[in-house]
């Protein structure tokens, strides 16, 4: 099967959804330098005999270093349990997990310590690392600062809106010093004006930074806006079935036309595999 992924905006390519694979860890090593996050043929089953419930089947794809790959793919699918083998919390079945760096996980919801001030949850990352107390002030107020939160230090996380809480929750993983944050649909409880700040900030601090990020949606449009490739997931067990390239130029908006376009495209070979498993 080729590793050639074909220009899916080209009207003379109709069967560019169906020709679109994940590319070899051996393609990416060329275009950055190295690989962060490689999974070889990776399968995760949960339970036994009749019981027994297969997650994810035969998964193989790769993040470069400095890369933005975006997954989208029906509910149930499997994404979360990838992001968590990457993660170390759950080891895969079968099949080869890699990870190149710290990895830091951020969920929908922030998950801060409610008896903590923004300052006191990224503070504690830095604590568990080791960091002697008198480094930890400056480094939590040039993180805060990095997510424009300077001034709200002492605010605890029922005093932050639902995007300041997620920019707290930036700010703690970057205090981990983690280079690669995977990212389990960090938005998706935002309102439509918070979220776009929002892909804002993520697309500034992942070029400021040279961040890895793997981000987990099922927002097909928001995954084109965000990513340098967008992959496919079939529904359980999940699979790799589709890659996009996204060549569109940044910065990008989600109500663009060219992100509209590319999006429906992706969309639809979303909805083959869902109707697909849908029969």
């Amino acid at each position: 099967m080729s590793n050639a992924l074909p220009n899916i905006l080209d009207r003379d390519a109709p069967a560019a959804a169906e020709a679109a694979i994940p590319t070899s860890a051996t393609a990416r090593t060329a275009t950055t330098g190295g690989v962060a996050i490689e999974l070889r043929d990776v399968s995760k089953a949960f339970g036994s005999g009749a019981n027994r419930l297969v997650a994810i089947d035969g998964l193989s794809l790769a993040v470069g270093g400095g890369d933005f790959l975006c997954v989208v793919g029906a509910s149930g699918c499997g994404k979360t349990t990838l992001l968590n083998m990457i993660a170390g919390l759950d080891k895969a079945t079968s099949g080869t997990v890699r990870v190149e760096g710290q990895p830091a996980l951020i969920f929908q919801e922030a998950g801060l310590f409610p008896w903590l001030t923004a300052r006191g949850n990224v503070e504690l990352a830095l604590q568990l690392r080791g960091v002697p107390r008198r480094d930890r002030r400056p480094q939590v107020e040039e993180l805060l600062g990095r997510v424009h939160l300077a001034g709200f230090g002492e605010r605890r996380p029922h005093e932050l809106s639902g995007g300041m809480r997620q920019r707290v929750a930036l700010a703690r993983a970057l205090a981990q010093d983690a280079r690669i944050l995977l990212m389990d649909e960090p938005f998706g409880a935002l309102d439509a004006m918070t979220r776009d700040l929002l892909h804002d900030e993520l697309e500034r601090l992942w070029r400021e930074l040279g961040l890895t990020i793997l981000f987990v949606t099922h927002n097909v449009r928001e995954a084109v806006r965000l990513g340098e490739r967008v992959i496919v997931l079939s529904s359980r067990p999940g699979r790799a079935v589709a890659e996009f390239a996204v060549p569109l130029p940044r910065p990008r908006r989600l109500e663009a036309p060219d992100v509209s376009a590319l999006a429906s495209v992706v969309r639809e070979r979303l909805g083959e595999e869902v109707r697909l498993h849908a029969r």
